[in-house]
């Protein structure tokens, strides 16, 4: 620690505030702080750090369905924020989202083995069990759709799905069919209260939703084969990437061009949409900013210092090839 002050020319002590993750640092020392322990290869002693702050420096993470995009994504930016900051994570993954099972997550992930707790479950039935819980140790949560709070972190979802959609209707669209995704889902309730409400606000009918099972792409494909017998469908807000490409396969074999005769959005913008055919109109998200927050509000939480509503993240609208002006005559059923 002596040789990363020196050659950052900053004090001992503030090294360590750096590398604890203090937040009275300037962005400029802490850069050249940062700069000179990647030069040096400085490694903290964590079981020092341990000692010396009573702390684990182990951060916990509870997550459910880790094969769905946004918690993945999440997950990765929460383990590089806490190595960032000197914390390990450990993982504990849900079977189910029970009382019972969010319970024994939490009890694995005592006080003795982490140094607070983040919940990637956006599932209304977790957060119900988990508003009725105690905890030894800070916890926060990711809830998509949610407001601002000072112990949940989200991406703005309500108005990306109105960017989506405002999207559509600005082409020349008179309304926009949504598939939405999986009952339970927080990201299901934001992405079609922001398609209902882009449309309601600018006077448009709004046609029934089309459910699904999964987030996955079959169950894109299963609702837009359905869709596709809809002579007036010209337009389709598909709540996520993997929706928007079976919805596509689907049009492709009912004969219908995309974005000829359908405009397809997604949203999520997977590293894969730009390389779909045709490339995908979809709504990025900031996944791993959910969780390098959500990993910088803990350590707050733990520093017991002011806590503040983290601001909402806002998305994106990537507008790519799946979407087009509507066909000049409507199609026959």
């Amino acid at each position: 620690m002596v040789d990363v002050a020196a050659l950052a020319g900053v004090s001992q002590q503030t090294v360590s505030r750096v590398v604890n993750g203090a937040s009275n640092v300037s962005p400029d020392i802490r850069d050249r702080v940062q700069t000179a322990i990647e030069q040096l290869r400085y490694r903290r002693n964590t079981a020092a750090a341990a000692l010396a702050s009573n702390r684990t420096m182990n951060l916990g993470v509870v997550s459910y369905a880790l094969s769905v995009h946004g918690p993945s994504v999440a997950l990765f930016g929460i383990s590089e924020q806490a190595r960032l900051n000197g914390y390990s994570t450990r993982l504990v993954t849900l079977g189910e989202l029970d009382h019972a099972s969010i319970r024994s997550a939490l009890n694995e992930l005592s006080a003795d083995e982490v140094d607070g707790v983040i919940v990637l479950a956006p599932l209304h039935a977790a957060l119900e069990v988990l508003r009725g819980l105690e905890s030894d140790v800070p916890i926060v949560t990711f809830e998509q759709g949610s407001p601002a709070g000072p112990t949940s972190v989200s991406v703005d979802e309500v108005s990306g799905a109105r960017m989506a959609v405002g999207h559509l209707l600005d082409l020349g669209h008179e309304t926009v069919w949504h598939i939405e995704g999986p009952r339970g889902w927080l990201a299901t309730d934001a992405r079609r209260r922001g398609w209902a409400e882009e449309l309601s606000s600018r006077g448009k009918a709004l046609p029934p939703v089309v459910t699904t099972e999964d987030w996955s792409a079959r169950s894109g494909y299963r609702a837009a084969l359905q869709l596709a017998e809809l002579a007036e469908v010209t337009a389709v807000f598909a709540a996520n990437d993997p929706f928007a490409l079976g919805a596509i396969k689907a049009f492709d074999e009912k004969g219908l061009s995309v974005p000829g005769q359908i405009s397809v959005v997604g949203f999520d913008n997977l590293a894969e949409s730009a390389y779909f055919r045709p490339a995908l109109t979809t709504v990025y998200l900031d996944f791993e900013e959910v969780g390098r927050r959500a990993v910088e509000q803990i350590l707050t939480l733990m520093r017991r210092e002011e806590s503040r509503p983290i601001p909402l993240i806002v998305p994106t609208l990537l507008s790519r090839d799946s979407t087009a002006t509507p066909p000049a005559a409507p199609r026959e059923s």
